[in-house]
């Protein structure tokens, strides 16, 4: 049962119509009791859908299980999450009610500074296990938000993570606006978001203003020129209604030069854009460094005072080691296989970095 539908078909197999079904995923996804709501169940419900929700109750419940939590100082939480086959996924509870969802298991896209990408792509995360990702967070704190922003290119699990945005988006109970939806710029994100019954708020993973620094840290994404990366995502932006987030992991001596500052106020000055910069999360023993907080700050003052709305952002979990992809590594791998598994530098001599 890893699909919304598959869901829907069981219970339509137990008597259950559409007020039904709808009532036992509100139920669901909003991490309430099946009986909790304000008629009681035999009023209304057929007996042999009465009868199997305890069980359902407990598939539903092993969707997605807490395995590890470790909080950090910031408020936010890094998650552990296991699935039925045994694979495990990470989610972030975010400050503010934010959470933060896996789409897939690994990753294809294989930007070079992320642990997800390094193990490549595994399996897809059905559209039910993305929302028994909310349904567990929201056992532990509320949510208000959810970001797939997670391990996984939400793009290349486009079906599922659809289906799973149209429920959260409804019996759910999170505004259109709190769901975000980031993509390195597959093509068929601006083709078919349109067309949802429940649009998302878009975020680009942008990383460089140059297209050949970018194919190097993204080198499995589309090749989009930013230009018109940029000039896509203004289209749906101002048919949502919604700001495009860019996503900007800054690495010094990579993308923190003042030509990517330029190059940034020439792609994003008078957009409907919020760019969002966050320090490079350190990675054990990959050839990458964050910053010093003041240089970031820097850019981030120089692009305010340029025209470029920017948000400056802590990567949440740093105090606990928590880089997208570790917690799986740590948990599947022993130190010796994770070091040989990961280790190795990606050379940037060839673009004069």
């Amino acid at each position: 049962m890893h699909s919304i539908q598959d869901i829907r078909d069981h219970l339509r197999a137990r008597g259950a119509n559409a007020l039904h079904e709808q009532r036992v995923l509100r139920l669901w996804s909003q991490a309430q009791a099946q009986d909790s709501g304000r008629r009681p169940l035999h009023s209304f419900m057929p007996l042999t859908l009465r009868q199997d929700l305890p069980a359902l109750t407990a598939t539903l419940a092993g969707l997605a299980r807490l395995r590890e939590q470790h909080p950090a100082q910031d408020g936010s939480a890094r998650l552990l999450v296991g699935l039925q086959d045994g694979q495990t996924v990470e989610c972030v509870l975010l400050p503010r009610d934010g959470l933060c969802v896996s789409s897939q298991v690994g990753c294809a896209v294989g930007c070079v500074f992320c642990m997800t990408g390094r193990e490549g792509l595994i399996r897809q995360v059905g559209s039910a296990e993305i929302v028994a990702q909310v349904a567990l967070a929201r056992t532990l704190r509320p949510v208000k938000k959810v970001v797939f922003m997670g391990m996984g290119e939400p793009a290349h699990n486009l079906d599922a993570v659809m289906e799973a945005i149209e429920l959260l988006g409804t019996v759910g109970n999170i505004a259109h606006k709190n769901l975000v939806m980031s993509t390195v710029g597959d093509v068929r994100v601006f083709e078919r978001l349109p067309q949802g019954r429940v649009k998302p708020a878009l975020a680009l993973s942008l990383h460089s203003t140059r297209a050949d620094v970018r194919a190097q840290l993204l080198p499995r994404a589309p090749r989009w020129d930013p230009q018109a990366l940029v000039q896509a995502g203004e289209v749906y932006a101002r048919a949502t209604g919604y700001p495009i987030q860019y996503q900007w992991t800054l690495i010094e001596g990579v993308n923190d030069s003042e030509e990517e500052i330029e190059g940034i106020v020439r792609l994003l000055k008078g957009k409907y854009a919020l760019m969002n910069m966050i320090p490079y999360n350190a990675v054990p023993d990959l050839p990458y460094a964050r910053p010093s907080w003041a240089r970031a700050a820097e850019i981030a003052r120089t692009l305010h005072q340029r025209s470029v709305l920017t948000k400056l952002r802590q990567s949440a979990g740093q105090d606990v080691d928590g880089g997208c992809g570790q917690l799986r590594a740590r948990q599947t791998l022993s130190p010796v296989q994770w070091f040989k598994k990961h280790a190795g530098p990606v050379s940037f001599s060839s673009i004069g970095l």
